[in-house]
């Protein structure tokens, strides 16, 4: 899961290129801009799918540690547990109640509507990256809570 989360930290690159490029593209050159966009797009959607996941996983979303830090590692753990269980209803939720909007954009190889380019369905995708993600990060967490400093 590691090195999964570590790899996809580096499509924030391509993101960023396309989104530098997109005024060039459509003010100088005239061209491809749609193009950047829509890639850019799709790139972003997986990015963050991934990144919600990295930062569970780092202990920096949706959690605080204000009040928390005082408690015994213990009771730390157990909230950790306790808040991965609680995310598995979730992230079977998203998957089951999403299931014929991605199955169907997959299915048919969704365009983007503006502008007919491949990919879009990628979008809809991400959305069952990030619920199986967090379906995996909580059954780790489960089994074995991070360390709390």
């Amino acid at each position: 899961m590691a090195a999964l989360l570590a790899l996809a930290g580096w499509l924030a690159l391509p993101v960023v290129v396309l989104l530098f490029l997109q005024w060039p593209l459509r003010d100088v050159f005239r061209a491809y801009s749609r193009e950047a966009n829509d890639l850019g797009q799709w790139i972003f959607a997986i990015y963050v799918a991934v990144a919600v996941t990295a930062a569970t996983r780092a202990g920096t979303h949706l959690g605080t540690n204000a009040v928390a830090r005082f408690y015994p590692a213990s009771i730390r753990r157990v909230l950790v547990r306790v808040g991965a269980a609680l995310l598995i209803p979730w992230a079977l939720l998203v998957l089951i109640a999403s299931k014929d909007i991605v199955l169907n954009a997959i299915r048919g190889l969704e365009a983007f509507p503006d502008t007919n380019n491949p990919g879009y369905f990628l979008i809809k995708t991400a959305l069952w990256l990030l619920a199986g993600l967090m379906l995996v990060q909580a059954a780790i967490d489960i089994a074995q809570p991070r360390r709390s400093e």
